[in-house]
């Protein structure tokens, strides 16, 4: 492998993922300039979810994508974690579909385990931060 080949790796992986740090500095300065996607079901989803993001399960973008998404706004699709290829499977429906999208790598699950908060029916939950994960007391 040549150097060449390595940055040409690197640069389009940072061109398709995201991180959650990313994603939750983005979206606390107000428009974050995309659509967040959580592509999980629907228990999923009303056991906690992204404040902000859309519920857009993969089997549902062909019947909803169109009503919930703008082909000019970038999207960002995230599911249950790393051991989770939703996220991934939803960014190339929407690719195949005209959308530029990326993936936020790490899921909802470390959303949660970097103590950023989650909407549930009974409000904002907040965990403790994960000291494996992301600095505690930041």
């Amino acid at each position: 492998m040549t150097t060449q080949q390595a940055i040409a790796w690197f640069e389009a992986r940072l061109a398709f993922q995201t991180d959650v740090s990313d994603v939750h500095a983005a979206m606390a300065g107000g428009d974050p300039g995309f659509t967040l996607v959580d592509t999980r079901d629907l228990a999923a989803w009303r056991q906690g979810h992204i404040p902000g993001a859309v519920h857009l399960p993969r089997a549902m973008i062909p019947v909803r994508g169109e009503r919930l998404l703008d082909r000019a706004r970038p999207v960002v699709t995230y599911c249950w974690g790393p051991g989770c290829d939703g996220a991934t499977k939803s960014a190339l429906e929407l690719a195949r579909r005209g959308y530029p999208v990326r993936e936020m790598i790490g899921g909802i699950e470390y959303w949660i385990r970097e103590g950023f908060p989650v909407e549930t029916a009974e409000g904002l939950v907040t965990q403790p931060i994960d000291p494996l994960t992301a600095p505690v007391g930041r």
